[in-house]
Protein backbone atom coordinates (compact mmCIF):
# COMPACT_ATOMS: atom_id res chain seq x y z
CA UNK A 1 0.00 0.00 0.00
CA UNK A 2 1.17 3.80 -1.11
CA UNK A 3 2.03 5.07 2.84
CA UNK A 4 1.34 8.66 1.09
CA UNK A 5 -2.24 7.61 -0.02
CA UNK A 6 -3.58 9.50 2.65
CA UNK A 7 -2.08 12.81 0.71
CA UNK A 8 -4.69 12.93 -2.14
CA UNK A 9 -7.97 13.29 0.26
CA UNK A 10 -5.38 16.02 1.98
CA UNK A 11 -4.76 17.88 -1.15
CA UNK A 12 -8.07 17.21 -2.78
CA UNK A 13 -9.62 20.77 -1.73
CA UNK A 14 -6.73 22.63 -4.04
CA UNK A 15 -7.90 20.55 -7.31
CA UNK A 16 -10.59 23.56 -8.29
CA UNK A 17 -8.07 25.76 -8.40
CA UNK A 18 -4.49 24.25 -9.12
CA UNK A 19 -3.26 26.01 -12.14
CA UNK A 20 1.28 26.72 -11.26
CA UNK A 21 0.60 30.45 -11.92
CA UNK A 22 -1.58 30.77 -9.50
CA UNK A 23 0.43 28.73 -7.26
CA UNK A 24 3.56 31.45 -7.56
CA UNK A 25 0.91 34.64 -7.13
CA UNK A 26 -0.44 33.23 -4.48
CA UNK A 27 2.97 32.48 -2.63
CA UNK A 28 4.07 35.60 -3.91
CA UNK A 29 0.91 37.83 -2.16
CA UNK A 30 1.84 35.84 0.89
CA UNK A 31 5.29 37.04 0.88
CA UNK A 32 4.35 40.53 0.26
CA UNK A 33 1.81 40.63 2.66
CA UNK A 34 4.36 39.71 5.06
CA UNK A 35 7.02 41.78 4.16
CA UNK A 36 4.40 44.81 4.38
CA UNK A 37 3.14 43.85 7.36
CA UNK A 38 5.96 43.49 9.10
CA UNK A 39 7.22 47.16 7.32
CA UNK A 40 3.74 48.31 8.86
CA UNK A 41 4.70 46.68 12.68
CA UNK A 42 7.98 48.31 12.31
CA UNK A 43 6.71 51.92 11.54
CA UNK A 44 3.79 51.72 14.36
CA UNK A 45 6.68 50.34 17.13
CA UNK A 46 8.65 53.28 15.95
CA UNK A 47 5.93 55.60 16.35
CA UNK A 48 3.93 54.19 19.63
CA UNK A 49 6.89 52.34 21.24
CA UNK A 50 10.46 53.70 20.57
CA UNK A 51 11.27 52.52 23.29
CA UNK A 52 10.32 48.94 23.03
CA UNK A 53 11.37 48.54 19.48
CA UNK A 54 15.18 46.52 20.07
CA UNK A 55 13.38 44.74 23.12
CA UNK A 56 10.50 43.54 20.55
CA UNK A 57 12.85 41.98 18.27
CA UNK A 58 15.68 40.38 20.88
CA UNK A 59 12.72 38.82 22.77
CA UNK A 60 14.92 38.97 26.08
CA UNK A 61 11.47 39.14 28.46
CA UNK A 62 8.23 37.22 29.03
CA UNK A 63 6.01 40.13 27.14
CA UNK A 64 8.62 40.89 24.45
CA UNK A 65 8.97 37.36 22.98
CA UNK A 66 5.64 36.59 22.83
CA UNK A 67 4.68 39.81 21.19
CA UNK A 68 7.53 38.69 18.60
CA UNK A 69 5.65 35.25 18.11
CA UNK A 70 2.17 36.35 18.14
CA UNK A 71 3.18 38.62 15.16
CA UNK A 72 3.65 35.71 13.38
CA UNK A 73 -0.39 36.10 12.55
CA UNK A 74 0.74 38.81 9.91
CA UNK A 75 2.25 35.59 8.26
CA UNK A 76 -0.52 33.68 9.30
CA UNK A 77 -2.87 36.08 7.77
CA UNK A 78 -1.59 37.06 4.39
CA UNK A 79 -2.01 32.78 3.97
CA UNK A 80 -5.94 32.77 5.17
CA UNK A 81 -5.72 35.83 2.53
CA UNK A 82 -4.15 34.18 -0.34
CA UNK A 83 -6.40 30.80 0.03
CA UNK A 84 -9.50 32.84 0.26
CA UNK A 85 -8.57 35.73 -1.96
CA UNK A 86 -7.15 33.34 -5.26
CA UNK A 87 -8.36 29.53 -4.27
CA UNK A 88 -11.93 30.39 -3.08
CA UNK A 89 -11.49 27.95 -0.12
CA UNK A 90 -11.58 27.82 3.64
CA UNK A 91 -8.22 28.04 5.33
CA UNK A 92 -9.37 25.04 7.37
CA UNK A 93 -8.83 22.94 4.05
CA UNK A 94 -5.49 23.64 4.71
CA UNK A 95 -5.03 21.31 7.98
CA UNK A 96 -7.15 18.45 6.83
CA UNK A 97 -10.12 16.58 8.54
CA UNK A 98 -9.87 18.10 12.23
CA UNK A 99 -11.47 14.90 13.39
CA UNK A 100 -8.52 13.41 12.02
CA UNK A 101 -6.16 15.97 12.71
CA UNK A 102 -6.72 16.59 16.32
CA UNK A 103 -6.47 13.03 17.80
CA UNK A 104 -3.19 13.25 15.13
CA UNK A 105 -1.72 15.73 16.92
CA UNK A 106 -2.40 14.71 20.60
CA UNK A 107 -0.86 11.54 20.11
CA UNK A 108 2.21 12.95 18.25
CA UNK A 109 2.71 15.94 20.32
CA UNK A 110 2.50 13.49 23.60
CA UNK A 111 4.92 10.92 22.24
CA UNK A 112 7.19 13.66 20.96
CA UNK A 113 7.52 15.65 24.53
CA UNK A 114 7.73 12.54 26.22
CA UNK A 115 10.94 11.17 23.66
CA UNK A 116 12.75 14.97 24.29
CA UNK A 117 12.25 14.91 28.37
CA UNK A 118 13.99 11.29 27.63
CA UNK A 119 16.93 12.79 25.79
CA UNK A 120 17.52 15.02 28.65
CA UNK A 121 18.65 12.16 30.71
CA UNK A 122 21.42 10.58 27.95
CA UNK A 123 24.56 12.07 27.56
CA UNK A 124 26.52 14.72 27.09
CA UNK A 125 24.66 16.23 29.66
CA UNK A 126 24.06 19.79 30.47
CA UNK A 127 26.27 21.03 32.85
CA UNK A 128 24.86 23.08 35.99
CA UNK A 129 27.85 24.41 37.03
CA UNK A 130 27.70 27.46 35.49
CA UNK A 131 23.82 28.15 35.75
CA UNK A 132 23.17 32.04 36.35
CA UNK A 133 19.55 31.80 37.69
CA UNK A 134 16.10 30.21 37.15
CA UNK A 135 12.66 32.07 37.21
CA UNK A 136 10.08 31.06 39.75
CA UNK A 137 9.10 27.94 39.24
CA UNK A 138 5.03 28.51 39.97
CA UNK A 139 5.30 31.51 37.55
CA UNK A 140 6.95 29.29 34.54
CA UNK A 141 4.35 26.81 34.73
CA UNK A 142 1.41 29.77 35.22
CA UNK A 143 2.53 31.56 32.20
CA UNK A 144 3.53 27.57 30.14
CA UNK A 145 -0.40 27.79 28.72
CA UNK A 146 0.36 31.44 27.47
CA UNK A 147 3.90 31.00 25.88
CA UNK A 148 2.56 27.60 24.44
CA UNK A 149 0.18 29.41 22.76
CA UNK A 150 2.51 31.99 21.15
CA UNK A 151 4.65 29.27 19.98
CA UNK A 152 1.57 27.40 18.52
CA UNK A 153 0.76 30.74 16.50
CA UNK A 154 4.44 31.25 15.22
CA UNK A 155 4.83 27.06 14.00
CA UNK A 156 0.97 26.99 12.80
CA UNK A 157 1.49 29.72 10.32
CA UNK A 158 4.56 28.44 8.94
CA UNK A 159 3.01 24.93 8.45
CA UNK A 160 -0.24 26.59 6.66
CA UNK A 161 1.69 28.54 4.04
CA UNK A 162 4.91 25.36 3.53
CA UNK A 163 3.27 21.98 4.78
CA UNK A 164 -0.39 23.01 4.13
CA UNK A 165 -0.87 25.68 1.22
CA UNK A 166 2.31 24.85 -1.04
CA UNK A 167 2.47 21.01 -0.20
CA UNK A 168 -1.40 20.55 -1.01
CA UNK A 169 -1.08 22.66 -4.13
CA UNK A 170 1.69 20.92 -5.21
CA UNK A 171 0.40 17.36 -4.91
CA UNK A 172 -3.02 18.13 -6.32
CA UNK A 173 -0.88 18.26 -9.84
CA UNK A 174 2.03 16.48 -8.92
CA UNK A 175 2.52 12.87 -7.66
CA UNK A 176 6.29 12.62 -6.75
CA UNK A 177 7.24 12.92 -3.52
CA UNK A 178 10.10 15.11 -5.22
CA UNK A 179 8.55 17.75 -6.41
CA UNK A 180 5.63 18.27 -3.17
CA UNK A 181 8.18 17.19 -0.57
CA UNK A 182 11.88 19.41 -1.97
CA UNK A 183 10.02 22.47 -3.25
CA UNK A 184 7.92 23.75 -0.09
CA UNK A 185 11.27 21.93 2.35
CA UNK A 186 13.85 24.01 -0.06
CA UNK A 187 12.07 27.29 0.55
CA UNK A 188 11.57 26.92 4.48
CA UNK A 189 15.34 26.22 4.64
CA UNK A 190 15.70 29.50 3.28
CA UNK A 191 13.56 31.17 4.90
CA UNK A 192 16.02 30.84 7.68
CA UNK A 193 18.82 32.62 6.39
CA UNK A 194 19.62 35.25 8.26
CA UNK A 195 21.71 38.36 6.57
CA UNK A 196 23.19 39.50 9.84
CA UNK A 197 24.79 36.09 10.71
CA UNK A 198 27.55 33.98 9.51
CA UNK A 199 27.85 32.12 6.11
CA UNK A 200 28.58 28.98 8.49
CA UNK A 201 25.84 29.61 10.98
CA UNK A 202 23.54 30.23 8.57
CA UNK A 203 24.63 27.10 6.63
CA UNK A 204 24.48 25.01 9.45
CA UNK A 205 20.68 26.37 10.18
CA UNK A 206 19.16 26.25 6.36
CA UNK A 207 20.35 22.41 5.93
CA UNK A 208 18.78 21.71 9.19
CA UNK A 209 15.34 23.29 8.32
CA UNK A 210 15.46 21.81 5.39
CA UNK A 211 15.44 18.47 6.67
CA UNK A 212 12.69 19.87 9.71
CA UNK A 213 10.83 20.36 6.08
CA UNK A 214 11.27 16.71 4.82
CA UNK A 215 10.26 15.20 7.62
CA UNK A 216 7.47 17.42 8.75
CA UNK A 217 6.08 16.80 4.62
CA UNK A 218 6.86 13.05 4.88
CA UNK A 219 4.60 12.98 8.01
CA UNK A 220 1.73 15.47 6.49
CA UNK A 221 1.61 12.97 3.50
CA UNK A 222 1.12 9.73 5.40
CA UNK A 223 -1.10 11.19 7.89
CA UNK A 224 -3.64 13.09 5.28
CA UNK A 225 -3.65 16.09 7.51
CA UNK A 226 -1.43 18.72 9.43
CA UNK A 227 -1.88 17.26 12.95
CA UNK A 228 1.84 15.59 12.43
CA UNK A 229 3.71 18.49 11.59
CA UNK A 230 2.06 20.77 13.88
CA UNK A 231 2.96 18.17 16.77
CA UNK A 232 6.17 17.54 15.37
CA UNK A 233 7.18 21.63 14.91
CA UNK A 234 5.78 22.64 18.16
CA UNK A 235 7.82 19.80 20.39
CA UNK A 236 10.56 20.94 18.56
CA UNK A 237 10.24 25.03 19.38
CA UNK A 238 8.62 24.38 22.72
CA UNK A 239 11.54 22.72 24.07
CA UNK A 240 14.19 25.38 21.98
CA UNK A 241 11.98 28.06 23.91
CA UNK A 242 11.13 26.87 27.17
CA UNK A 243 13.73 25.62 28.99
CA UNK A 244 17.39 26.69 28.17
CA UNK A 245 18.88 30.08 27.38
CA UNK A 246 21.12 32.81 28.36
CA UNK A 247 20.55 35.40 30.81
CA UNK A 248 18.67 38.81 29.14
CA UNK A 249 20.22 36.71 25.45
CA UNK A 250 17.54 36.75 22.45
CA UNK A 251 14.88 34.42 22.85
CA UNK A 252 15.22 34.03 26.37
CA UNK A 253 12.32 35.41 27.62
CA UNK A 254 10.09 32.24 27.67
CA UNK A 255 12.91 30.16 29.38
CA UNK A 256 13.18 28.36 32.53
CA UNK A 257 16.40 28.02 33.26
CA UNK A 258 19.16 30.88 32.48
CA UNK A 259 23.24 30.73 32.00
CA UNK A 260 25.81 33.01 31.50
CA UNK A 261 25.74 35.48 28.07
CA UNK A 262 27.91 34.06 26.24
CA UNK A 263 28.03 30.44 27.49
CA UNK A 264 25.59 28.88 24.90
CA UNK A 265 24.80 29.00 21.75
CA UNK A 266 26.87 26.21 20.29
CA UNK A 267 24.32 24.52 17.82
CA UNK A 268 25.06 26.23 14.71
CA UNK A 269 28.26 28.34 15.75
CA UNK A 270 31.09 25.86 16.36
CA UNK A 271 31.79 25.56 12.23
CA UNK A 272 34.28 27.71 10.62
CA UNK A 273 33.66 29.66 7.38
CA UNK A 274 35.80 26.59 5.33
CA UNK A 275 33.61 24.03 7.54
CA UNK A 276 29.50 24.07 7.10
CA UNK A 277 28.80 21.13 8.47
CA UNK A 278 29.53 20.42 12.28
CA UNK A 279 29.25 17.41 14.47
CA UNK A 280 26.75 19.60 16.26
CA UNK A 281 24.17 19.72 13.33
CA UNK A 282 25.03 15.77 12.78
CA UNK A 283 23.31 15.25 16.50
CA UNK A 284 20.79 17.57 15.92
CA UNK A 285 19.81 15.87 12.56
CA UNK A 286 20.38 12.67 14.64
CA UNK A 287 17.66 13.90 17.17
CA UNK A 288 15.16 15.16 14.21
CA UNK A 289 15.49 11.64 12.91
CA UNK A 290 14.61 10.30 16.07
CA UNK A 291 11.55 12.72 16.58
CA UNK A 292 10.78 11.95 12.75
CA UNK A 293 10.14 7.77 13.44
CA UNK A 294 8.55 8.64 16.83
CA UNK A 295 5.71 10.68 15.24
CA UNK A 296 5.06 8.17 12.66
CA UNK A 297 5.41 5.31 14.91
CA UNK A 298 2.23 7.45 17.01
CA UNK A 299 0.66 6.99 13.51
CA UNK A 300 0.28 3.22 13.32
CA UNK A 301 -1.36 3.36 16.99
Amino acid sequence: MNPYHPLKAFAAPAAARSGLITLVVGFALVEIGYYYGYNLLDALLLSIAPENYESFYFGASFASLFAQLMSFCILGGSVVLAVGFLHARSPLSLIGNLGRAVPQFAVCFGLLVALLVALEFVPPWWSFDALETTRPLLTWLALLPVALFAILVQIGSEELLYRGYLQQQLAVRFAHPLVWMLIPSLLFGFAHWSSTSPIAQNTQYVVWAFFFGLAASDLTARAGTLGPALALHLANNAFAFLLYAEHNGPSSGFALLLFPSGSMGEAFETATEVQAISWQLFIELCVLFVMWLTARLALKR
